[in-house]
C-alpha cells in the first residue's frame, strides 16, 4: 500500500520555496533601516557620526558651503540675467558666469532676449519661423476688418515680429507683454489705415503702411517702458471684405484699363508733340532765313539802283546804252535767236548763227 508523504511545512519539501527554489543560505533583504549605508558613510566623514558639538558644526559648515555655492548661475548667450532681492529688482547681468546671494535672499530670471517672437493679428493658425508664411490660417474678422479714410472697409491680416530689448522692463513694467503688443499693434494699424485711402493700401502703399505702423507701435511701447523692440511689421493679406471682393476686382480691372489707356495716350502725346515742335521750329527758322535773304536782296537792289542812278546823272547816254544792252542780253540769253539784217534786199538778210555757248554746254554734258 502506497504511503503519502505529507509536507507539513507548506512548501515543496527539502526546504524549497513554492517555485522550486532552495531557501538554504539565501540572503534576505534588510528592510529595517534603509539608511544604514548613509549612516556609515557619514560616520567615516564626520567624527562621531555627526553626533556631538564638533560633528554638528562640521555638518552645519558643509550645509552652509553648499547653500553659498547655490548662488552660482550662468547666463547663456541668448539670455539676459535679472537679479531680484526679496522680489525687488537689483541689477541686470550679461552672458557669462555670475554669482548672487542664495535663495531665498536673491533669485535670478533669465529671459531670452535674442529670439524673434511673432504675434499674428487678424488670423489664427500655427506660427512659423521668421520670414516664412503660415499654413492653415483662420481669419478673425473682428481683428482684421478696418475702416479706411475714404470710408471703405478693408480686410488686413498682418504679423508683428519683436524681441526683448530690456529684460527688467519687460518682466516688471507690463503684466501681459504679448497681450499688450497685440493690442498696440491692432490700434496702430487701425490709426494708419484710418488716415489712408483704400486704393494705395491695396496697391503701392504697403511698405509705407508697414513702416507707419512699426513707428507708431515703437513710440507707444517706449512710452509704456515695455523693454520691447519691434523688428518688423509684415502685412500678410490685404483685401476688400469677402462679400464685395468680386465687385471690387471689377472696379480694379476697370481702373487698370483706364490707367493703360492714359499711359498709351501719354506715350502718343510724348511722340507727337516733340515732332510737331520740331516741325514748327523748322518752319520758323526757314521763314527767318527767307526774311533775311529777301531783305538782303532788296537792300542790294536798292544800293545797285542808287549806284546806277549816280552813274546815269553823270553820263546819261552811255549809261542808258549800257543798261539797254544788259537788258537785251538777259532777254535773249535763254531764247532761240534768228538774226535778220534789216538793210538786206530780197530777203537775203537772214544770217546764219552759230550758238557756240550751247555747243560748249552739250560737249561738257
Amino acid at each position: 500500500m502506497a504511503t503519502v508523504n505529507k509536507n507539513t511545512s507548506g512548501w515543496n519539501g527539502d526546504n524549497k520555496d513554492p517555485w522550486g527554489g532552495s531557501s538554504n543560505n539565501q540572503r534576505q533583504p534588510n528592510f529595517e533601516n534603509p539608511f544604514d549605508g548613509l549612516q556609515k558613510r557619514l560616520n567615516r566623514l564626520i567624527p562621531g557620526g555627526g553626533k556631538g558639538k564638533r560633528g554638528f558644526f562640521l555638518l552645519f559648515l558643509i550645509v552652509l558651503i553648499l547653500w553659498a555655492l547655490s548662488g552660482l548661475y550662468r547666463v547663456n548667450a541668448d539670455e539676459q540675467g535679472v537679479v531680484l532681492r526679496f522680489g525687488k529688482f537689483v541689477t541686470q547681468t550679461s552672458p557669462g558666469l555670475h554669482y548672487h546671494l542664495p535663495w531665498p535672499i536673491e533669485t535670478v530670471q533669465t529671459p531670452k532676449v535674442t529670439i524673434v517672437n511673432r504675434i499674428d493679428i487678424g488670423m489664427r493658425g500655427p506660427s512659423s519661423s521668421f520670414g516664412n508664411t503660415t499654413r492653415s490660417m483662420r481669419d478673425v474678422p473682428e481683428e482684421s476688418l478696418m475702416l479706411t479714410g475714404d470710408e471703405n472697409i478693408v480686410d488686413i491680416d498682418f504679423s508683428v515680429f519683436w524681441v526683448i530689448s530690456d529684460a527688467s522692463a519687460f518682466l516688471f513694467r507690463i503684466q501681459f507683454p504679448e497681450r499688450t503688443i497685440k493690442a498696440v499693434a491692432e490700434s496702430a494699424m487701425r490709426e494708419v489705415v484710418g488716415n489712408s485711402e483704400i486704393q494705395p493700401i491695396l496697391t503701392g502703399a504697403r511698405q509705407k503702411t508697414e513702416e507707419g505702423v512699426m513707428s507708431l507701435m515703437q513710440t507707444t511701447l517706449d512710452s509704456y517702458g515695455a523693454g520691447i523692440q519691434i523688428r518688423e511689421v509684415k502685412m500678410q493679406k490685404v483685401d476688400p471684405p469677402s462679400a464685395v471682393i468680386d465687385a471690387f476686382r471689377d472696379v480694379q480691372a476697370a481702373r487698370a484699363d483706364q490707367e493703360r489707356a492714359r499711359n498709351e495716350a501719354n506715350a502718343y502725346a510724348n511722340k507727337v508733340v516733340p515732332e510737331a515742335q520740331g516741325e514748327s521750329e523748322k518752319i520758323l527758322r526757314e521763314s527767318e532765313a527767307y526774311q533775311s535773304q529777301t531783305v538782303a536782296e532788296a537792300e542790294g537792289q536798292a544800293k545797285r539802283f542808287v549806284s546806277i542812278y549816280s552813274e546815269y546823272i553823270e553820263a546819261k547816254d552811255v549809261t542808258r546804252q549800257r543798261m539797254f544792252l544788259e537788258t537785251m542780253e538777259k532777254v535773249f540769253n535763254d531764247m532761240n535767236k534768228v538774226i535778220i539784217d534789216a538793210d538786206a534786199v530780197g530777203g537775203q538778210g537772214v544770217l546764219p548763227y552759230l550758238p557756240l555757248n550751247e555747243i560748249r554746254k552739250k560737249g561738257e554734258n
